[in-house]
């Protein structure tokens, strides 16, 4: 028989055609097949009138991919879709099915949560219908998303020049923006810090009579300073063992936001990078998936991995490293509907497969692969120490801190650091002398931006969105400008501000923190049959179109720009426009008038090397630079009778012809001349 197999990636179609037999064809979608239409009411690609029912188009740049899979699909006895194990895999699924005609012959759906021979054969094993109720949720999300986007998109391109607005982005947005507004209004607040100096240690003011005591100015300070006797009393030593549990093995948040604080990955950067260990990597007999399904928010993991990583620590560690499995997160929005990030296969270990692997994709499986390993360890153990001293009715308090067991700390130490300090041994009752008594102006400070990985904590706490949203969500924000990043702390430009600023004063209740975190709940119920779309949608699509109607009509248009100058043509006022390229100077009667004012470009001085061409024999060879490809901005020499000669040199010529064949000479980096015609001539000679 012959088996049409389709994923959406072709690295994975490559890795999956490996493990089945001959009567199987792989062949890739390459994501998405298909996607809203943009005709009907407002382009929304919905039939409002019949339950709004959605229209869907083949996207144009899959059409000769689809018309490969239709010839394929025809010619195949049973169709197996084996998208990815999520809700917009089932959905992708949907779309294929729906397209290929799969109801005239067997069609299943096969999922996995690995890569490896071993799950893509269970799996095959044990197929499965289309999920309808899965494949609704996603398709409400995108119905939402659509409506939404499309509606506030173009108010906000006519009324304040704002490029997009959505229901997750301009929620993200308003944390931004919110917090921005918090930081602006801060005060900050004098407070002094007092620190007793030893021999060996320093001690810091705690508490005045047994209260705790803060010193708002210098003559508060220099005040309690005058209370202070010559010697300071030891008056408590106690030391204390508390364990650091190990962390959870990786969920998407969890990778994303380790990532960006360990190794300075962007989120985006961070999912290609697990998608391409996820989809398989050239081993020495075959390609195998090195991780698990990296979109997930299941901190879970099977017992085929847990059981044999425990008895792995114990061989590699010893028994007193080894711990348990704990139990999963519970959290707003959590599906679990598949596990945990973590390595497929535990012999493949960070230095036996880092010759297979980019420096990059070595640093994020590395990572991956011991966070799983470290969460089956034993917590490490900490020994805090504090001491107490007085002075008359002054107490100060020194600690220090040693690691007493490293536990889970064996092989993830590379990525959480144990700061250790000692104590001197000094008993209860000894006196002492500090050698000298610090005094410290300080400052409170505004809370702190949002760095990418405390924003996408933030989304994950709130429940905004789904962990495979958050790298887009972030990306977009920057590529529309609405916030900046300056020293990795994310923010809000002026243009970020005023959309907010409006879709707040029209659209409070949609891009509200809670509004969005409730409708991610109303497509988990969805996604269990305990809701139905047509009601979700309608009653959606009812209240915001009222809202987007009175926006229209009363949101303030933003006023142009002025450039100071008339319009040469019709005398009208010039004004500043944007555009994908830039900004540009225009006439303020567009379109009636359509005068756009050219930049005065300064043309680059031509440098000429004084040497005839020797190719055409009229023009002379002159300095030019590289605009685009990998030799961008680089200088290299050619005729400047280009483009009807196309003689080119990457060295200067130095004037001199080449004795065998006639071409020009030019020095080379290490100063011998050479023939410019390398690859035939081969003529060279010490300068």
């Amino acid at each position: 028989m012959n088996k049409l197999v389709i994923v959406e990636s072709p690295s994975k179609s490559k890795t999956i055609e490996q493990y089945l037999g001959s009567e199987y064809t792989v062949l890739s979608s390459k994501g998405h097949i298909r996607d809203l239409a943009i005709s009907g009411v407002g382009g929304l690609g919905l039939d409002i009138e019949n339950n709004f029912t959605p229209k869907y188009d083949v996207i144009k740049e899959k059409k000769k991919v689809v018309a490969e899979l239709k010839k394929a699909a025809k010619n195949a006895d049973e169709l197996y879709l084996a998208t990815d194990p999520d809700r917009e895999g089932e959905a992708i699924s949907w779309h294929l099915a729906e397209v290929l005609d799969a109801a005239s012959k067997p069609t299943k759906r096969v999922i996995f949560n690995e890569i490896t021979k071993t799950a893509v054969l269970d799996a095959f094993k044990e197929p499965r219908d289309i999920d309808l109720d899965l494949v609704s949720s996603q398709e409400t999300r995108r119905i939402l998303d659509r409506v939404i986007g499309f509606k506030l998109s173009k108010l906000l391109q006519n009324k304040i020049k704002s490029k997009s607005a959505g229901r997750v982005q301009s929620a993200t947005l308003k944390i931004l923006v919110d917090k921005e507004k918090i930081i602006e209004a801060f005060v900050e607040e004098e407070y002094w810090k007092v620190k007793a100096i030893f021999k060996d240690f320093e001690a810091e003011l705690l508490k005045y009579k047994n209260k705790k005591i803060t010193l708002n100015n210098e003559d508060e300070t220099d005040l309690l300073l005058r209370k202070l006797n010559e010697e300071f009393e030891v008056t408590k030593v106690e030391s204390k063992d508390r364990n650091r549990d190990t962390k959870l093995p990786f969920t998407t948040s969890a990778l994303q936001q380790e990532a960006s604080n360990k190794l300075n990955f962007s989120s985006q950067k961070t999912m290609l990078l697990a998608q391409k260990l996820y989809e398989g990597i050239e081993l020495d007999s075959e390609s195998s998936g090195l991780i698990t399904y990296m979109r997930t928010d299941s901190s879970r993991m099977s017992t085929t991995f847990s059981t044999p990583g425990i008895e792995y620590i114990k061989e590699e560690y010893g028994t007193k490293y080894a711990g348990r499995v704990k139990a999963a997160k519970k959290g707003i929005n959590v599906q679990d509907a598949h596990e945990a990030i973590r390595p497929t296969n535990l012999h493949n270990t960070p230095s036996s497969i880092k010759k297979y692997l980019s420096k990059d994709e070595h640093s994020l499986y590395a990572m991956i692969y011991n966070r799983a390993l470290a969460s089956l360890m034993k917590p490490a153990i900490i020994r805090s120490t504090i001491m107490e001293l007085k002075s008359n009715d002054v107490t100060f308090k020194a600690s220090a801190q040693e690691l007493v067991f490293d536990g889970y700390l064996k092989v993830y130490g590379k990525y959480e650091k144990v700061p250790t300090s000692e104590l001197p041994v000094i008993e209860v009752g000894s006196k002492i002398k500090p050698e000298s008594i610090d005094k410290q102006q300080h400052f409170t400070k505004p809370p702190a931006h949002f760095t990418e990985a405390r924003l996408i904590k933030e989304m994950e706490d709130l429940g905004i969105g789904r962990p495979s949203t958050y790298s887009q969500t972030i990306s977009t924000l920057k590529k529309r400008k609405y916030v900046t990043v300056t020293e990795k702390k994310f923010i809000p430009t002026d243009q970020g501000k005023l959309t907010i600023e409006k879709l707040d004063e029209f659209f409070s209740q949609i891009i509200s923190v809670d509004y969005t975190a409730r409708m991610e709940k109303v497509l988990d119920d969805i996604s269990t049959g305990n809701e139905e779309q047509t009601n979700i949608v309608s009653s959606f699509y009812n209240a915001f179109i009222p809202m987007v109607e009175n926006a229209n009509e009363n949101m303030e248009k933003l006023a142009p720009k002025f450039t100071g100058e008339k319009c040469p043509n019709c005398g009208h006022d010039m004004v500043f426009r944007s555009s994908r390229y830039g900004t540009f100077e225009a006439c303020g009667d567009f379109p009636t008038c359509k005068y756009i004012k050219q930049k005065d470009v300064v043309k680059k001085e031509v440098v000429t090397t004084g040497v005839k061409c020797t190719k055409c024999g009229e023009g002379e060879i002159v300095e030019r630079m590289a605009k685009s490809g990998k030799n961008k901005g680089k200088t290299f020499y050619a005729c400047n009778n280009f483009p009807k000669c196309k003689n080119m040199l990457f060295y200067k010529p130095n004037g001199e012809i080449c004795p065998d064949c006639g071409q020009l000479t030019m020095e080379d980096n290490t100063g011998k001349i050479i023939c410019q015609d390398t690859k035939t001539c081969g003529y060279s000679r010490e300068n």
